[in-house]
């Protein structure tokens, strides 16, 4: 019993040790890295060493930084402070940091305190990259907070309360490059706001209150994402210099018609989704414009082709948009058209140019306007062999060599002219949620050769209206919620290796379409479906 007695102190001040230090040293370290990530700390740690460049502090709950003394952080460049309740920066601190580039200090209560914080942030001479982003800061306050950081090249201040942006509230940042200002309550933008960042290439204002851009001038401007704002107008000025921006995202409004771009020539991105665009003529600008009949489309295809400042756009978003027609010839002069969606309009069927250079509405006689050149299966242009309508524009989509991936998914399409998409090559086709909707063997002419991915999803769709073609690159098929009985034979010879064909009426699964997909069939969906299990046919039976 002593021995036990006398042993015990020995390891209570063992253990007591132990503890003392883990406690002393919790943070991950590297000779020029520390992470003391959600540690529970309340204040700046002491003791990490000489050369420390990166420190990573968030997720903690330190309060203040007034009068800490950071000795042998002469050398950091990189603060990570998100995620606690810093209301407090003192000018001793910040001066112990020259070499401070990067400042991260998001979701703080930096709105405390401002004016002083704000003097503090003089100091920091060699500021790069700073993150103000989700710390209740106002306009006046954030302005406060980036006044006179000249060397500042990214600067977030996201997740605010920033109502306005004042005349030269970036007057003192004028190399700033990426500039991010989503989700605030911003209404008013001032003539001058911007003037200064000659260098300014990137800005995010999604998610704010804006109504209007008009007169647009940022010629230096790369990307500029507006979404999810109220936009009823943007307008941009055509200046003597071209603009440089290569993507603009304005998803998310309430534009009534297609911007004005005049000088954007080197758009390769444009998100026009989720806004009131019901039309893409020129002029169309409300609403009683846009229950134009497709015969008094014709006196505006001589016009009506894309900008040209459109001419290098490969990605046009406009989905759901309330598009119910469109020129014939508008994505024809878009020559670098990669991916295009329409989905979730008010489409019906494709119009078709007549001989005449005008178009014809959907529910004339079937002619076969895109067919490739000499061929000969019936009919013709009042007499004489058929050949393609002039121009390249015989359907919207006819003609468009750069054009791969396409949705029309949940319009009100009903019927595909013969030859819709020829001469071009499209890589996935998405013609889902068409309810009715008749597609003939001659509708995917042209595409047997380069769809990989199609979907016909949720058409009702019976035997009679899915005629496919043999396509020959078909990898992924989508038939579900259709009332087909048996699979189109065409897809026999496709070498598929995804099939869903969920809520149909097969009966049994074909055994030719079981042999041919042996060898490239990964896998298959076919719940919904009143199997008789007897009677499935199997590749060996």
């Amino acid at each position: 019993g002593c021995l036990l007695l006398w042993l015990l102190p020995s390891v209570l001040r063992a253990q007591s040790n132990g503890e003392a230090r883990a406690r002393s040293t919790p943070c991950q370290q590297s000779p020029t890295k520390v992470s003391c990530k959600g540690l529970g700390l309340r204040k700046f740690p002491k003791e990490l060493g000489q050369g420390v460049k990166h420190l990573e502090l968030s997720n903690n709950f330190i309060q203040n930084l007034s009068g800490s003394h950071v000795p042998g952080l002469g050398q950091l460049e990189y603060l990570d402070l998100c995620f606690n309740r810093l209301e407090a920066v003192s000018a001793t601190t910040l001066a112990q940091l020259p070499q401070l580039r990067s400042l991260l200090l998001r979701s703080n209560r930096l709105d405390r305190n401002y004016l002083a914080n704000g003097r503090a942030f003089r100091l920091l001479s060699n500021i790069e990259v700073l993150d103000l982003s989700a710390n209740n800061l106002e306009s006046h306050m954030a302005g406060w907070y980036v006044r006179n950081l000249t060397t500042l090249r990214v600067l977030d201040l996201s997740g605010n309360k920033m109502t306005r942006l004042p005349a030269g509230i970036f007057w003192s940042t004028s190399r700033l490059r990426e500039l991010d200002l989503s989700d605030n309550y911003i209404v008013d933008i001032e003539e001058g706001a911007f003037e200064a960042l000659e260098e300014l290439e990137v800005v995010n204002l999604a998610l704010n209150s804006l109504h209007c851009i008009s007169g647009f001038s940022l010629a230096q401007l790369r990307v500029l994402n507006l979404s999810h704002n109220a936009l009823e107008l943007f307008a941009s000025e055509e200046g003597a210099e071209p603009y440089l921006l290569r993507v603009l995202d304005l998803s998310h409004n309430r534009l009534l018609y297609f911007p004005e771009l005049p000088g954007a020539r080197y758009l390769t991105h444009l998100n026009l989704s989720n806004n009131l665009i019901a039309s893409l003529l020129p002029g169309s600008r409300g609403p009683g414009e846009f229950a134009l009949r497709y015969e008094e489309m014709a006196r505006f295809n001589g016009t009506s082709r894309a900008p040209a400042a459109l001419a290098l756009v490969a990605d046009l978003d406009l989905s759901n948009t309330q598009l119910q027609l469109f020129p014939l010839a508008f994505f024809h002069g878009l020559g670098s058209l990669h991916s295009l969606s329409l989905a979730r309009n008010c489409l019906q069927d494709v119009a078709r140019e007549s001989p005449a250079g005008g178009t014809e509405p959907s529910d004339r006689s079937p002619e076969q306007p895109c067919e490739s050149p000499g061929s000969d299966w019936g009919g013709s242009w009042g007499g004489g062999s058929r050949v393609p309508a002039p121009g390249g524009s015989c359907t919207p989509f006819y003609n468009l060599p750069r054009l791969k991936h396409l949705s029309l998914r949940k319009n009100n399409i009903t019927r595909l002219h013969p030859y819709t998409f020829n001469q071009t090559s499209l890589l996935s086709l998405d013609l889902s949620g068409n309810e009715g909707l008749f597609v003939s063997k001659e509708a995917l002419g042209g595409l047997e050769f380069s769809l990989q991915k199609l979907s016909l999803r949720g058409n009702q769709m019976d035997n009679s209206k899915a005629e496919l073609p043999c396509l020959d690159t078909l990898k992924v098929l989508d038939l579900s919620g259709n009332n087909l009985s048996l699979l189109p034979t065409g897809l026999f010879c496709s070498p598929l290796e995804s099939l869903d064909v969920r809520h149909n009426n097969l009966l049994t699964l074909d055994r030719p379409a079981l042999a041919s997909w042996s060898r490239s069939l990964k896998d298959v969906s076919v719940a919904g479906n009143p199997f008789s299990c007897c009677s499935l046919a199997s590749p060996d039976a």
